[in-house]
């Protein structure tokens, strides 16, 4: 087995358990901000079925600094409202929203950057 099928594995090992928690925080989290009528409109912009999973998610994974320069942009619309969120979630939402974005993010990337440095030879 080459070192790119090695790394390639692990990659898809982390994705599938970013599917899973992906299902778990819109089910644990996300459903519960839907139903609730002070968070229900400022989920962010809903690209397609779920996106605003990913906003939640984006919302409390993001230093607060990052997420208050996102809400005063003029593309805030595009983003979940941090402080409303953050009254509205526990702990475990929390947690369970950043370890699910940070997996997310970094096993997307780092397969994007695995087929890109194979497509260049550095695995040959």
């Amino acid at each position: 087995m080459s070192l790119f099928s090695q790394l390639l594995a692990f990659v898809f090992i982390f994705m599938f358990l970013a599917c899973i928690l992906y299902v778990i925080f819109g089910q644990v989290t996300v459903r519960k901000l839907r139903n609730n009528p002070k968070t229900k409109d400022q989920l962010g912009l809903e690209y397609a079925s779920g996106w605003d999973i990913i906003n939640v998610a984006q919302a409390l994974a993001f230093p607060r600094s990052w997420s208050r320069k996102l809400e005063k942009s003029p593309l805030s619309s595009m983003y979940a409202n941090s402080q409303i969120l953050f009254e509205n979630t526990n702990k475990f939402d929390r947690f369970l929203g950043i370890v699910f974005y940070w997996l997310f993010m970094t096993s997307g990337l780092t397969g994007a950057l695995l087929v890109l440095l194979n497509f260049l030879g550095v695995f040959d």
